[in-house]
């Protein structure tokens, strides 16, 4: 049976960082933001062109057009995700089962708002990723396009940090740069590989 994670942190926490050192151990993950980029350019886009028109460029969603309707929109946001969370969540389903059939003893569900929207109830365990209030702040504004007010609207849409490390099963502290959170990843797998050792025997 594969034990499913589910991995998730507020923004600017290094998230997606360490996604990328699970699948370095060759754990599976399933990126749900990946997932959305690539709806974005295929079965979503009409869909979303429908409910938003003029989001949609030569058969892609434009990101940024998007985001400027729905932001700060609860409504529209509520529009936006009945569109995209069935498929999104259909294309996690087919992972699992892939990763299933592979054999895999453990896979990651990659998901931003995880339990913003209920999603750990879909994982056996919850590893949240993060940082300092200070670090994450900066990390977020040296993106290019990011303010302060874009920030403040991301994050009234997601639980806070310390609400998150409270449902957390495992933290993994990205604030002392990557090595430091690999081993971090590293020690995780290795307490499930022996969970999972001991349910098998």
């Amino acid at each position: 049976m594969t034990f499913v994670l589910g991995l998730t942190g507020s923004i600017g926490m290094g998230k997606s960082t360490t996604a990328g050192l699970f699948r370095a151990l060759g754990v599976p993950v399933h990126d749900a933001d990946a997932a959305v980029h690539a709806l974005y350019r295929g079965a979503a886009a009409p869909l979303v062109e429908a409910a938003f028109p003029g989001t949609v460029r030569e058969g892609v969603v434009d990101r940024r057009a998007l985001g400027a309707r729905v932001l700060g929109d609860p409504a529209a946001l509520a529009r936006l995700e009945a569109i995209v969370h069935p498929l999104v969540r259909a294309e996690e389903e087919a992972f699992l089962a892939r990763a299933a059939a592979a054999g895999a003893r453990l896979a990651v569900l990659d998901i931003p708002l995880l339990l913003e929207s209920g999603g750990e109830r879909r994982c056996d365990a919850v590893a949240v990723v993060t940082a300092p209030p200070d670090v994450q702040r900066a990390r977020v504004l040296a993106r290019p396009g990011m303010s302060e007010e874009a920030l403040a609207a991301i994050l009234a849409r997601q639980v806070p940090d310390a609400e998150k490390r409270k449902k957390a099963h495992f933290l993994v502290d990205t604030s002392r740069g990557v090595p430091a959170a690999a081993r971090q990843v590293r020690d995780i797998v290795c307490a499930l590989a022996a969970r999972s050792g001991r349910r098998g025997a």
